[in-house]
């Protein structure tokens, strides 16, 4: 019995070592990496030779998301830097476990602009110490930039009240209504005339800032009262 007890707490650590390696596959012991080609004056990537205070030959090679450099006019000696930047090779994990982790310094997406502009462009807005943000990647460069949550799931509703017949277009201002796209962002504006939706472009255009009526004496009339409700989803 004591042999079959003992067996049994073998498999059950067995089982454990094996649940810990499918969890954080990256690679932790250096028993399996292949020694790169000697690196040369100008070069990226390849092994470093050193030798250590014991006479020992000894190699350094950057992978799996850090580069190397060595410098080609080295000034007093060869210089070989080591910085972030380049690509996995294995699935890896940071155990932020009992500590923080965060980022500063990341370029905000100003929600002011074309939402089809706004990924290319790098904003000067500076976001608060409060809130949460979204972290977005650029798709044109590769860079990760944030955007407020409350940028994305909020919006502006305005509503306007008609003064005298219209005889003209009736424009009203909208504070912090971006420049649209037809086709595109326009759909996330809605302008509605005594709760009747009225047609983009036919029955009204928006500008920055501003929505205007198309004023049509026999089709869209503007008569004293009318209400103008405009909501606008960013």
């Amino acid at each position: 019995m004591k042999t079959i007890t003992n067996k049994f707490k073998i498999a059950l650590v067995a089982v454990g070592l094996l649940t810990i390696g499918t969890v954080s596959a990256q690679r932790t012991t250096g028993a399996d990496f292949t020694k790169q080609a000697n690196t040369v004056l100008g070069a990226a990537a390849g092994s470093v030779k050193v030798v250590d205070n014991k006479g020992t030959i000894k190699y350094l090679q950057s992978n799996n998301g850090v580069t190397m450099f060595t410098d080609t006019a080295p000034d007093g000696g060869v210089v070989t830097t080591w910085q972030l930047g380049g690509t996995l090779t294995d699935n890896t994990y940071i155990d932020a476990s009992g500590a923080e982790f965060g980022i500063t310094g990341i370029s905000a997406i100003d929600p002011t602009v074309d939402a089809a502009a706004a990924i290319s462009d790098i904003a000067a807005t500076t976001y608060g110490a409060t809130g949460f943000t979204l972290m977005v990647r650029d798709e044109v460069t590769g860079e990760i930039k944030k955007l407020l949550a409350t940028d994305l799931v909020s919006g502006i509703r305005t509503e306007y009240i008609q003064v005298g017949n219209a005889a003209a277009d009736v424009a009203i201002t909208v504070t912090g209504l971006p420049l649209l796209t037809v086709g595109s962002t326009f759909a996330k504006l809605f302008v509605y005339r005594n709760g009747v939706k009225l047609r983009t472009i036919s029955d009204f255009v928006a500008t920055a800032d501003t929505v205007t009526i198309q004023f049509d004496a026999a089709d869209l009339p503007m008569y004293a009262g009318d209400i103008i409700e405009i909501q606008y989803i960013k």
